[in-house]
């Protein structure tokens, strides 16, 4: 006889036939199934947000979309299509060149400039604000031009 039973049982046995009889007693134990495998962890909005969204960066003086800004700009798009929740500041930065005054005025074209591309792209202006620390909040510290076009962006930070 074949039993297939849903958990651990002690059975008795007898059998007999023509030469007598004999009684045996077994335990059949059931290891119950393996949890199934735990799901990987997701990846919180954060992580998201720091993988997807890039700065966008401006030349000397300018606040005009270049082509590298566009395409990191068309990245953080698609991200924000994909995450209607978030919403984002756009702080526009400058190099240490210029007072205090005109980078401060520069910085706010540049993340205005970033904004108006993403909302020509479909994102709600109402989901992004804007912000201008002009030169005050440096990326990069050293005072050479490759510092300094490291400094000349719109960065965007999760709003919170």
């Amino acid at each position: 006889m074949t039993v297939t039973p849903a958990g651990s049982v002690n059975y008795a046995i007898t059998a007999t036939g023509p030469g007598g009889s004999a009684n045996a007693n077994v335990r059949v134990t059931v290891n119950p199934p393996p949890p199934p495998p735990a799901a990987a962890p997701q990846p919180s909005i954060e992580d998201l947000f720091s993988r997807s969204v890039q700065d966008a960066f401006f030349d000397l003086d300018k606040a005009d979309i270049r082509g590298d800004a566009r395409d990191a700009l068309m990245k953080t798009a698609q991200f924000l299509r994909s995450y209607p929740q978030v919403k984002v500041n756009l702080e526009g930065h400058c190099d240490e060149r210029g007072s205090t005054e005109y980078n401060l005025a520069l910085g706010d074209r540049r993340a205005q400039a970033a904004k108006d591309f993403l909302v020509s792209l479909g994102i709600a202006g109402d989901r992004m604000q804007t912000v201008s620390y002009g030169k005050e909040r440096p990326f990069c510290m050293d005072h050479n031009d490759a510092c300094w076009q490291q400094n000349r962006r719109a960065h965007f930070v999760l709003a919170k």
